[in-house]
């Protein structure tokens, strides 16, 4: 097994982390750099999303006809593991979510005229765009086949939609959409997925839901749809591919997710070690007390345990397989290291960590959600069993 980077994704994943380190970080201490949602501000955002496309290191993750690098997963894992170590990192080299997703999905099944109107907008940075699925109760969450309530209806020679959506991120500054709706009440085929521009009538943002947590650029908002009509030639896919744009669009998007919180993960403990190996106590550095060096052990651990299972998923999705297992896994494994790090990074720290002179406190609202997102631990925990009470000891395989 070899667990190295090529050189050209090394050197490339070191590019990304001086830019990090040297512009992006710096800027985290700057009251100035933050929007009203504790994100970073627009104006500053354009210009530094600026100095990354002329520094070539652009939406690595797009193909080269798009504008991107063309990385495997793989190579991905690496890079944005280095930007989610800044709480700017992600979003100014345009690999945040929902838009990295939504990229990802329209490229590799768009037709020719959506990855024009659509995608390309998007990977230039010019539009945002988000993802409507979830709704509210009793509809759709973790359960969209079963469970959907906005439908799509079939009128002449356009599909008409009403229903309810919330909890989508993004969408307050979305110009493009996604939406997924029921066109039928068939339980694998009864689903489709539409793209549209929020220009269009028929559709509204009923509210921007107040979160616990820093928020991404555009919130996250609950949607209306009255008849909001869309042709044939806006449906991605055909009709009745809504479950299995679902899976293609959110298995992806569950590891770059790991891989952005693994960095974050990884800033939290190394703001905590900068500290304690500073911080006299009882006659000694706190480094030197046993207390924290098992708390510190125990977080970097899990925190490469993480890497671990997040680098095999991404090995198994270059290797063209679903990877659902090892996604699943990753998933669980790096949401809950990440709260852990985190914590234990404020911990140590004391009222240092729990006030807002360190990004900590930041780090510590943002990571309980990583155990909601794309899919509660819980879920993907009745994944991991159903797995392998369906393949025994094929779970256990090594390699592809």
């Amino acid at each position: 097994m070899e667990f190295s980077l090529p050189s050209d994704i090394e050197a490339l994943r070191l590019r990304v982390r001086d830019f990090v380190n040297d512009r992006l970080i710096p800027l985290e201490s700057d009251p100035h750099s933050y929007d009203e949602h504790e994100n970073i501000a627009e104006a500053l955002l354009a210009q530094v999303r600026g100095e990354v496309k002329q520094l070539g290191l652009w939406t690595p993750q797009m193909r080269k006809e798009h504008g991107g690098l063309a990385l495997p997963f793989t190579g991905v894992a690496a890079v944005y593991e280095e930007m989610g170590k800044s709480i700017f990192g992600p979003v100014c080299f345009n690999c945040a979510a929902p838009d990295d997703g939504n990229m990802r999905l329209v490229q590799q099944v768009g037709t020719a005229e959506q990855k024009r109107w659509w995608l390309q907008p998007v990977v230039d940075g010019k539009v945002r765009s988000a993802f409507a699925m979830t709704e509210p109760m009793p509809g759709s969450g973790s359960d969209p086949g079963g469970a959907m309530l906005t439908c799509a209806e079939r009128v002449g020679s356009k599909w008409v939609i009403r229903g309810r959506k919330w909890f989508i991120t993004g969408a307050e500054v979305a110009q493009h959409f996604i939406v997924i709706a029921r066109t039928s009440s068939d339980p694998r085929k009864g689903l489709s997925a539409f793209l549209f521009k929020a220009d269009q009538p028929g559709w509204r943002i009923v509210r921007r839901i107040r979160i616990m947590g820093p928020e991404e650029h555009g919130g996250h908002c609950e949607l209306e749809f009255d008849g909001l009509e869309i042709g044939d030639e806006n449906v991605l896919m055909k009709s009745g591919d809504g479950l299995k744009i679902t899976q293609i669009r959110l298995g992806p998007a569950r590891l770059t997710h790991c891989m952005r919180w693994l960095g974050m993960a990884q800033r939290a403990l190394q703001i905590a070690s900068d500290y304690v190996r500073q911080r006299d106590n009882f006659g000694s550095k706190l480094t030197e007390h046993e207390g924290v060096q098992w708390l510190l052990g125990d977080a970097a651990m899990q925190v490469e345990i993480g890497r671990l299972l997040t680098m095999r998923a991404a090995w198994r999705l270059d290797q063209n397989e679903h990877a659902l297992q090892d996604i699943s896994m990753a998933k669980i494994h790096v949401s809950n290291i990440l709260q852990q790090a985190v914590d234990t990074s404020l911990q140590l720290m004391g009222a240092l960590g729990y006030s807002k002179d360190t990004k900590v406190e930041w780090m510590y609202r943002y990571a309980r959600q990583a155990r909601l997102v794309d899919g509660a631990s819980e879920v993907h925990k009745m994944i991991l069993a159903r797995l392998y009470l369906k393949s025994a000891e094929h779970f256990w395989r090594w390699g592809a």
